[in-house]
Order: C-alpha cells, then structure tokens, then sequence
C-alpha cells in the first residue's frame, strides 16, 4: 500500500492538533495533558499523531455544500509539541507530516478516472491549540499553506495545486479528536479538470501521545 504525503487539504492537517477545551482544573495543569483532563503534561518535544477517525472520510468538495471532488478513508497527521505552558493558555506544535493514502482515495469529477497522490507541501507548519478548543494552522513565514493533487484522466495524469493562508480547527475532548470543516483552498495552478476552489473537511481521532489520548485544558 503506498502512502504519499498530503493536504492539508491539510494535510492535517496534515492537521497538528488536538481535543475540545475543559477548563484547567488546578493551578499548574498544562494546556495539553494525558490520560485525562488535568492529567499529566505533555512533554516539550514529544511527538503527536493520529489517523481519520474511524468510520470517517477526507474531503476535497469543489463546493462548501457540494459532493464533487476528492474523498479518502486513510491520512494520518504528526506534530511535535513545541511549547505547552499552564492553562489557560496556548500550546505550540510544529506539523511535520500530513499523509494521505492514495490508494483510499477516489474522485467524482468528471472526466476523472483515479487519484494517483495528494501531497502537502511546504511542511512543517505551526499549530497553535488554544486553552478554549480552537487550533489554528499557519505556514511558515513568507509560505502557504499548499497540497498538490495528482488525478488521472483518460488524457493522462493531471496535476491540481491547491493554497490557502491557514488553517482553522476544532479539538474535541470527548474523543480526542481535531476537525476540520469547509477550510477553503484556491487552484494555483492545474487544467481546467481541477476545481477553482477545494473545501476540506476531516476529522482526526484520537490524538496520542505514545499510544495516551491527548486532552486539552
């Protein structure tokens, strides 16, 4: 099975971060913790991951409220902490990788016939999870955010490169989970086969650290 980096879209992406805010418990409690909310803090350099959440799809809709363009069933996101002081407050990751499988992937575009890769590109990212739920993605300085789609076609393979200047999301506590809802990207390039615009919508779940569930305080 041949995994290729993606998204963004967010590719978490991608993705990155983590769980819906509870509010710190104690003086001390860290914005990210395991085991529980107000458990243990999470240590500056540890490594997150987490896959789809189970039962869900990764998509790439040409539209906000549409069902056309690109969906995969397997992408995982891996961030490494870079800071995460005492609650409330935000803690800092840096997205390493961001992967789709292609082989997950279909379209139902018109006049195409398969998803050959999805890649995001210009890693790492900075993530910020903040002490009330919310996760912003950002680039680096003077970058984008961007994800390449390879799509074949019965002319060939084509390639889509989608932008966008951040990313928003949503963390979850009750599983762990991190969302993302309608994150609009624009072609930058691409035939007239890829869609102008690309909404992304995933939820990943559950964020671990070291196989523990990541909360956020």
């Amino acid at each position: 099975m041949r995994t290729r980096s993606l998204l963004a879209l967010a590719g978490t992406a991608t993705a990155l971060a983590l769980t819906v805010a509870a509010p710190a418990s104690a003086d001390g409690t860290a914005v990210l913790t395991t085991g529980s909310a107000g458990g243990a803090a999470v240590a500056t350099g540890d490594t997150l991951t987490a896959p789809l959440a189970s039962g869900t799809s990764a998509t790439l809709y040409s539209s906000a409220t549409g069902t056309s363009g690109v969906k995969c069933t397997s992408s995982q996101f891996t961030a490494t902490v870079t800071g995460n002081p005492a609650a409330p407050g935000t803690a800092g990751e840096s997205v390493t990788a961001h992967t789709f499988d292609a082989s997950s992937c279909t379209s139902n575009v018109t006049g195409v016939t398969g998803v050959s890769s999805i890649t995001v590109d210009n890693l790492p990212y900075t993530a910020a999870v903040a002490s009330d739920g919310t996760l912003a993605v950002s680039p680096a300085s003077g970058s984008t955010i961007q994800t390449t789609v390879k799509l074949r076609t019965l002319l060939g393979t084509i390639t889509c490169v989608y932008q966008a200047p951040s990313l928003t999301g949503k963390t979850d506590n009750t599983d762990s989970s991190i969302s993302f809802t309608n994150q609009q990207f624009t072609k930058s390039s691409g035939s007239s086969l890829c869609f102008a615009n690309g909404y992304f919508t995933a939820k990943y779940a559950p964020v671990t650290d070291g196989g523990a569930r990541v909360y956020v305080n």
